[in-house]
């Protein structure tokens, strides 16, 4: 990996605070020695009176001085000059490889007379981060960037009070960029000067769609239109059924030659679904259909439950298909529903650059559906399992994506019928799911016709798109016949858990923390025995957890000296082993949860999950999980990087990771390798995953034989978390652990009184 990062910490610019490095590091890194000349735009005054001013910079980086990105680029690329334009005074220096400038770049005549001559390999504007100076610099510079230059636009989002770049001058910055590829980053465009290849014959045409139905926590412009920008780049002919607000942005991004716009309102697809519509509504608002996970399940709060349009529309999909099957406007053989949103998936790279999707037909005669397992045990996706399996049949194990489907011509007439025959039956009969429950009916029912392309359990398209690059896909063979396989009793019921706390000295923190229990989770207090482990070495703290103990049914061990936190969970394991708790859960004293009220994680998973106790318990019991962390994201780390790799002896490290086995000389390593994870799934709304988790010693459910494991069969005289991490993970890798972690982060770090450094004993 590039130094990119250490680079951008070095001289303190933003670049990392505002996401920027990792696009900068994926694109510059391959032709980092083939550089020979960059210009920014914006170097960063210090001057607060001027727009788009780093002012605020000093609070994050005090080493920081004007013209930092310059100097990361001088270095990052040792065979470039680094170009800086700004129109502040303080911005000014020259250094080796590195020229200033001081004017204005939305000035066209100042751009002519001070870079007369030059070109550039990449130009990047950080400069005024108004729309209408950054449409003007783009209209300057771009001839000034050479053939297959990267030019980039950050901070699209502007300063409160301006307008939007792709908004007020979409038809202006369109114009400008219309020969080139464009791709969109969230709060950046990356312009790459290479002409766009005209679109080339295919026998299959792709069908999809994309209307505003206000889903809760998916910002339609922020979240939908980029993935259809990327989606609208993919080389194929394409039908496209969008409402007349959206005609003028696919027109303004696709090639007319191989693109059928369907101006398409709510209300045509109301019309289209008609047949369907009340009994639909019915069922969406019927306490018995949306209550089945429990009134704080998932369903009830899912789009097809709370969402009038959901439902309609995704299972109006295959309707689309026919439709433009019917039409066929490109006189191909092979149509494929491909949903608007998939590059939020499926790499951009597979769909556009490596055209993926070429070789597809293939895998379509007559007719494709990509399926994923899944366990269920009441419900699909709001259908009735057992009714499910009625239908289907046999037991459901596996269910049948709606994100790509597709197949012959000649075939989409009898799927069309078919697939309207199986909604009208399963809606008569007040069992509703997706469309993907109509689709896993029929794959059960016909399946020599609706042939499967099997994925991982994390239904993650892109492995298809992966094996189709690598000419690797292949088919589920038909079955003849499957053996019926009994669910598992998830009755919890009966269990018995004991609820292990480890404090020290603070007794207020402990109340503190068993509030937030008490109040968003009170299970975790209620159906459990209750244990505090007593550190504390003050005479007025032991007495203040005593009288906290009797008010929340702890009972009370005083350990009399600080065990430290790991001798301390060391103790916690040998009085649960002598138990006769099935599980335990163990929490230092300031590890509460969040509440309703709290949204999401800086990795983007909910802080709040209903009914949390009940169903991580089911999860173990389904899963025969060794231990089972109740927060994907903790205080300094994320569950995707493989934090073990810190830990583990030098030549284990070598082994797993030949490539990659240096250790940094201080802090962290931006680049440390990821976790390898295994299977993701879900139960009653609750997603977990699987593979090589990391230990740590942060909140985590544990069973009996995983505890014997983790900390009895092999002991330490002066534990400490980094020896279990490494531990408990090579044991993972032998297949001696089975570790999972939530997609989830409920556990909140809550600290309100702090102790003495010299007293935080590890053991």
């Amino acid at each position: 990996m590039s130094d990119l990062f250490s680079l951008v910490e070095k001289y303190g610019t933003d670049k990392t605070l505002s996401g920027y490095t990792y696009t900068y590091s994926d694109l510059f890194e391959p032709i980092k020695n083939s550089v020979t000349s960059v210009l920014e735009i914006g170097l960063g005054t210090l001057n607060p009176a001027i727009p788009s001013s780093f002012s605020g910079n000093i609070q994050h980086f005090s080493h920081y001085k004007p013209g930092g990105s310059l100097r990361v680029w001088r270095d990052f690329f040792p065979n470039a000059q680094a170009y800086g334009i700004d129109i502040a005074k303080d911005c000014m220096f020259k250094e080796d490889r590195i020229q200033t400038f001081l004017f204005d770049s939305s000035e066209k005549e100042y751009v002519e007379y001070y870079l007369d001559g030059l070109e550039f390999d990449i130009i990047i504007d950080d400069g005024n981060h108004d729309p209408k100076y950054q449409v003007k610099t783009l209209q300057n510079l771009l001839p000034k960037l050479k053939d297959k230059g990267y030019y980039i636009i950050e901070d699209l989002g502007g300063y409160p009070g301006t307008e939007e770049l792709l908004i007020e001058y979409l038809d202006e910055f369109n114009k400008l960029v219309k020969n080139y590829k464009v791709e969109y980053k969230g709060n950046h465009i990356v312009i790459y000067k290479e002409k766009v290849i005209p679109y080339s014959k295919k026998d299959f045409t792709l069908v999809t769609g994309l209307w505003d139905i206000g889903r809760n926590g998916r910002n339609f412009e922020e979240h939908y239109l980029p993935n259809l920008e990327s989606f609208l780049q993919i080389d194929a002919p394409l039908v496209i059924f969008v409402p007349s607000s959206l005609v003028h942005f696919v027109k303004s991004r696709r090639n007319s030659a191989n693109t059928h716009i369907v101006p398409y309102e709510l209300e045509n697809v109301k019309n289209m679904y008609s047949p369907f519509w009340d009994r639909t509504q019915k069922i969406r608002t019927n306490p018995e259909w949306y209550n089945q996970t429990g009134e704080y399940g998932w369903l009830k709060g899912s789009p097809q439950a709370s969402l009038e349009w959901y439902n309609p529309i995704v299972q109006s999909k295959m309707f689309l298909l026919h439709d433009a099957a019917v039409w066929n406007p490109f006189k191909t053989d092979y149509f494929f529903w491909l949903d608007a949103g998939i590059m939020n998936t499926v790499p951009f790279d597979h769909l556009v650059h490596q055209n993926a999707l070429d070789d597809i037909t293939k895998f379509a005669d007559p007719f494709l559906f990509l399926s994923y397992p899944y366990e269920a045990n009441t419900e699909i996706h709001g259908f009735d399992f057992e009714a499910m399996n009625r239908f289907a049949g046999k037991k459901v194990e596996y269910v049948c994506r709606g994100g790509l489907f597709g197949g012959h011509k000649d075939i989409l007439d009898q799927a069309n019928g078919f697939y309207y025959t199986m909604l009208d039956r399963t809606l008569s009969q007040g069992y509703m799911g997706t469309e993907e429950s109509i689709f896993t009916l029929m794959s059960y029912i016909e399946s020599e016709k609706y042939r499967r392309y099997a994925l991982d359990g994390n239904g993650l398209i892109s492995k298809f798109t992966t094996n189709l690059l690598n000419n690797t896909a292949e088919l589920e063979p038909v079955p003849n016949n499957k053996v019926y396989i009994k669910p598992k009793n998830l009755d919890t019921s009966s269990l018995k858990t004991s609820l292990y706390m480890l404090t020290f000295n603070f007794p207020e923190q402990v109340r503190h923390t068993l509030e937030t229990y008490k109040k968003n989770h009170p299970d975790f207090l209620n159906k459990t025995r209750k244990i505090l482990i007593d550190n504390s070495n003050k005479e007025e703290a032991i007495q203040g957890n005593k009288q906290v103990c009797q008010e929340y049914g702890f009972e009370h061990i005083i350990t009399g000296e600080n065990l430290g936190i790991n001798r301390g969970r060391h103790f916690v394991a040998e009085h649960f082993q002598n138990s006769d708790s099935d599980y335990y859960i163990f929490l230092e004293d300031d590890m509460g949860v969040y509440g309703p009220e709290d949204t999401y994680c800086r990795n983007g998973f909910k802080h709040y999950i209903p009914n949390l106790y009940n169903t991580i318990h089911k999860i173990m019991l389904k899963e025969e999980y060794d231990f089972l962390k109740l927060s994907y994201t903790e205080v300094y780390m994320d569950n995707n990087i493989q934090v073990s790799w810190y830990n583990v002896p030098q030549h284990i490290r070598t082994e797993l990771w030949p490539h990659y086995d240096k250790l940094p000389v201080q802090g962290l390593d931006p680049n440390a390798p990821r976790t390898k994870f295994n299977k993701i799934d879900v139960l009653d709304g609750l997603s977990y995953v699987d593979g090589d988790i990391y230990y740590a010693n942060w909140p985590m459910i544990v069973g009996k034989s995983g505890n014997q494991r983790m900390f009895l069969d092999t002991t330490w005289a002066h534990p400490y978390e980094q020896t279990w991490m490494s531990h408990m993970f090579q044991e993972t890798r032998k297949g001696n652990l089975k570790p999972a972690v939530l997609l989830a982060s409920p556990i909140k770090h809550n600290r309100i009184v702090y102790y003495e450094a010299h007293e935080r004993r590890e053991n």
